[in-house]
């Protein structure tokens, strides 16, 4: 099990509850939604998982064995070095190419070969679509290959888990589709991706494992959501 947790309680950083008794739990290549209003706990949720909010209540709340009810401020690196996170708004370093911030993270997670950095930046852009961009600055890229980069960035050391916010987002329908296919592939490779959406279309094409976030408390919803699909056909 890679995210387990149980009554947990999810807090904004003013320590008001968003989300309570929070039962929810991610396994191996497992694919799943978090959907819900704006304002409903999603991107909190998501960020208790890479440890940007910490949780302080539970039962039980464990990240890839990690007990994230005694997490320390110093153990906060390594949780990160083994999951991989994609946010809507991109987050790349403007002031360098491609290469350049793809190297950043590597270095910044303890790589230091050269040839070896090289070989795994050409490998993920590839398996990304981007190799002719790899010497492009950010602002020479679209909204969707900034997106596919900053995908191959989260997938750089071979991460068990991608959290994604909102991955779709700021992107057209067909540039969109385009990344959920990526992201499904990455999946099929025994990564687990947890993204959060309000685009319910893109749940009828790519199915998977659904979460709802509605009045301070997670529900899984996906048989739910399956039999509202029957009856729309």
């Amino acid at each position: 099990m890679l995210i387990e947790y149980k009554k947990v309680t999810v807090c904004q950083k003013d320590g008001i509850p968003v989300l309570k008794d929070v039962d929810f739990h991610v396994s191996n290549g497992e694919f799943v939604y978090i959907i819900g209003k704006v304002g409903s706990g999603k991107s909190s949720l998501l960020k208790t998982i890479y440890a940007e909010l910490f949780i302080d209540e539970g039962e039980e709340a464990k990240v890839l064995d990690q007990d994230m009810l005694t997490l320390k401020l110093k153990q906060v690196p390594a949780i990160r070095r083994q999951l991989g996170v994609v946010f809507q708004d991109f987050q790349l370093l403007a002031d360098r190419s491609v290469l350049k911030n793809l190297q950043f993270v590597l270095k910044a997670t303890g790589w230091k070969d050269k040839k070896e950095m090289q070989e795994r930046i050409e490998k993920v852009l590839s398996d990304v679509g981007m190799s002719e961009k790899i010497n492009k600055m950010p602002h020479e890229l679209s909204g969707g290959e900034k997106q596919r980069i900053a995908i191959a960035r989260a997938i750089l050391n071979s991460p068990k888990l991608i959290v994604a916010d909102e991955p779709t987002a700021n992107l057209d329908p067909e540039t969109a589709d385009g990344i959920m296919q990526l992201m499904r592939q990455i999946s099929q490779t025994g990564t687990a991706v947890i993204m959060s959406t309000h685009n319910m279309p893109l749940l009828d094409k790519y199915p998977g494992i659904v979460y709802r976030c509605f009045d301070e408390h997670l529900e899984e919803v996906t048989n739910d959501f399956n039999k509202m699909k029957i009856e729309d056909d």
